[in-house]
């Protein structure tokens, strides 16, 4: 929380200072598809039995930021990660085995600073942010199911490539990734964004 308070502080800063400002300023929205994979050494399901989850499923965003010059931007991301689903099977006795699913929502909210490289009509970007998630999850195992939900924020950053088009339309391939304790969280995008 006092790294993204920071962070928070240092762009509000940055908002304040016009001679920033130039040709290639302004605000910006836009919208992304994409893929997002989790993957998580143990879940713990009872005292003495976790399994390795992975799983994978298309995940959507939209987005809205203020550029001050071409180089420097600050952006709010809202994600909808889908729902990662993984089965495994566990032993009730020496003769019986029972299967078991776990199925996880996530959605996030998370500011960014973008920096940019622009290469003529292409450019290289790359990011730094901090990620609030919302994680609901459900398990179902014995013909029963239990639900729960929870909430946590870690640091999050992403790198793209794209291509500017008609001086607005701007297309882009990025890679993001939450830094979540003990697991990797990582989403593969394709967005498109319009510069007024």
């Amino acid at each position: 929380m006092r790294k993204f308070t920071v962070a928070a502080f240092a762009a509000l800063g940055l908002m304040s200072l016009p001679a920033m400002a130039g040709e290639d300023s302004g605000f910006y929205v836009g919208a992304g598809l994409g893929q997002s994979n989790l993957s998580l050494p143990g879940i713990e399901i009872d005292e003495g039995f976790d399994y390795k989850f992975d799983s994978d499923d298309t995940a959507f965003k939209v987005f809205g930021g203020w550029r001050f010059f071409k180089y420097l931007a600050v952006e709010l991301d809202y994600m909808d990660l889908g729902t990662l689903t993984d089965k495994t099977r566990f032993d009730i006795d020496s003769s019986t085995s029972e299967s078991l699913k776990t199925d996880l929502g996530i959605t996030a909210w998370a500011p960014y600073v973008v920096g940019t490289l622009p290469l003529g009509i292409f450019e290289l970007s790359a990011k730094v942010g901090y990620a609030f998630y919302d994680v609901d999850f459900k398990i179902s195992a014995l013909g029963e199911h239990e639900n729960d939900s929870d909430s946590d924020e870690d640091f999050a950053w992403g790198v793209g490539a794209g291509v500017t088009l008609f001086d607005h339309l701007n297309a882009k391939l990025e890679y993001e990734s939450i830094e979540i304790e003990e697991g990797d969280l990582e989403i593969y995008w394709l967005t498109g964004a319009w510069r007024f």
